[in-house]
């Protein structure tokens, strides 16, 4: 996923209103009228926040006779969790290393109890 796309997702869900949308969406489609129900704001601000997480490709709308759905894409999740997944492993690695570093200092350092007077 490119830098661009992560950044559009990641800004698409730092909303509280769209990340809340996306929960309500893991549960099933619903059309804007549904979702509107849930919020004290009218249909046409639901549907600018809908209209940010469809230009993010975290959501989609499609036509079913006389519904529109408003289905989660679960893929974009998945290109998220391998994009987390990485840097994760980037940081596990990073202190698995500081780890074995700190093993080797407190191997080099000299007991200070054995010498120490009483």
């Amino acid at each position: 996923m490119a830098a661009q796309a992560i950044v559009r997702v990641f800004s698409a869900l730092a909303d509280e209103t769209r990340l809340d949308i996306v929960t309500r969406l893991a549960s099933g489609d619903e059309t804007l009228s549904e979702l509107a129900e849930h919020y004290d704001m009218s249909i046409q601000a639901v549907s600018k926040h809908l209209a940010v997480l469809e230009d993010a490709g975290v959501v989609s709308r499609r036509r079913e006779a006389q519904r529109r759905p408003v289905r989660l894409e679960a893929e974009v999740f998945d290109l998220m969790t391998k994009w987390i997944e990485r840097y994760r492993q980037n940081a596990e690695a990073g202190c698995q290393r500081l780890d074995q570093l700190l093993v080797r200092l407190a191997d080099q350092t000299p007991d200070n109890d054995q010498g120490a007077a009483t």
